[in-house]
């Protein structure tokens, strides 16, 4: 074992966990994980709980008051995650403290089902932070079309937001404008800015899945050299307009009267090519004011095998920009890339909603009291 894991908070990066279920709560895991694996934050969506809620027997006694109830499938669904919300916060609160909440967060996901209406999204994201009641609770809203506008909205009502599956540098400015936007906008409102916290969440090992197998169909030597490099230029180039953003004097306003920047999140870190080393999403983006969020075994390899040489993104933009200029050149379109994988990540979380709905609505019925 070595310390890598330490090494990694230190330089600036706090180590978030991709995954949440009663048990984890339950047996201690959890706190365990904050306690020697420098976890700080936890992170949701609805294929995790769809995992979580389905493997187990570790909801049946809320899923029997549920049924008894006579509940509907949705109402139980938000009982279910809310709860597990809430008590992943409340474990996380002294972290939350001890960091003046810039950590110590557990992420809730509106339903993905709303992802392309803006007031819907909003109305959502307000009812969840009702419902899980923490201070410590980041609402998560998909950086869609129609994302952008329900995130600076849900800002400016001082709500607290992880915005997720950004794939494109250009969305991500344009969330970074939405997140000043409702700084702004909770600045008009008499908010206290310094309680509004935010992450901009920036998948990337997808980004690799997509374009490496657009590379493998092309098959040419020089197409096989750029394997691997897509992913992680793009993630370095969002850095580089993450600093570019918040040195500006729009920015710097805000700052004066008590806000935080909204720090960039690297998500899906875990690597999918076995050809690549494990912890290759950990190690090649550490950067300060950044966080990672890792599946368990994207942790536990980078704490026995990551290399963390300190910052492994400034300095690194000219030739991220060659690297994904070159992929271009291939005939490989970046454009027509993010925007599938933008599609995709919303299907795929609709898909797993309902599969939730599905799962749930079966356990309801089999623990539903008998007539009589």
């Amino acid at each position: 074992m070595t310390d890598a894991l330490k090494r990694l908070s230190d330089e600036g990066v706090a180590i978030w966990l991709d995954d949440l279920s009663r048990k984890r709560i339950t047996s201690g895991n959890l706190a365990e994980l904050m306690d020697q694996q420098h976890v700080v934050g936890v992170t949701t969506n609805p294929t995790i709980f769809q995992k979580a809620i389905s493997e187990g027997d570790g909801y049946d006694t809320q899923l029997t008051d549920l049924a008894a109830r006579k509940v509907t499938v949705e109402e139980a669904i938000r009982m279910i995650t809310t709860a597990d919300v809430r008590d992943a916060a409340d474990i996380l609160r002294p972290v939350f403290d001890a960091t003046d909440g810039r950590d110590g967060r557990v992420s809730i996901e509106v339903d993905p089902r709303l992802a392309h209406d803006t007031r819907a999204t909003v109305a959502e994201a307000k009812q969840l932070a009702w419902l899980v009641d923490r201070p410590n609770t980041l609402i998560k809203i998909p950086a869609t079309e129609a994302g952008i506008p329900a995130i600076a909205e849900t800002i400016g009502l001082g709500i607290s937001v992880n915005v997720t599956l950004i794939f494109s540098l250009e969305r991500y400015r344009k969330v970074m404008d939405a997140f000043l936007t409702g700084l702004e906008k909770a600045r008009e409102r008499g908010l206290d800015l310094s309680k509004i916290h935010s992450v901009a969440s920036f998948f990337v090992s997808r980004v690799d899945t997509e374009i490496d197998k657009r590379i493998d169909a092309l098959g040419t030597d020089d197409a096989k050299a750029l394997r691997g490099k897509a992913a992680i230029a793009n993630a370095r180039l969002a850095y580089q307009a993450y600093e570019e953003v918040f040195a500006t004097d729009r920015w710097a306003a805000l700052e004066r009267e008590g806000a935080n920047k909204q720090r960039p999140l690297w998500a899906s870190t875990g690597v999918k090519d076995k050809a690549y080393k494990s912890t290759m999403y950990v190690d090649e983006l550490v950067a300060p004011n950044t966080v990672n969020t890792m599946p368990e075994a994207t942790l536990f390899a980078t704490e026995e095998q990551g290399e963390i040489r300190g910052d492994a993104v400034s300095g690194t933009y000219e030739q991220a920009r060659a690297d994904l200029d070159a992929v271009e050149a291939l005939g490989i379109p970046y454009d027509e890339v993010v925007r599938l994988l933008e599609d995709e990540g919303v299907d795929k979380f609709e898909a797993s909603w309902n599969d939730l709905l599905k799962s749930t609505e079966a356990e309801l019925q089999r623990l539903a009291p008998s007539e009589g």
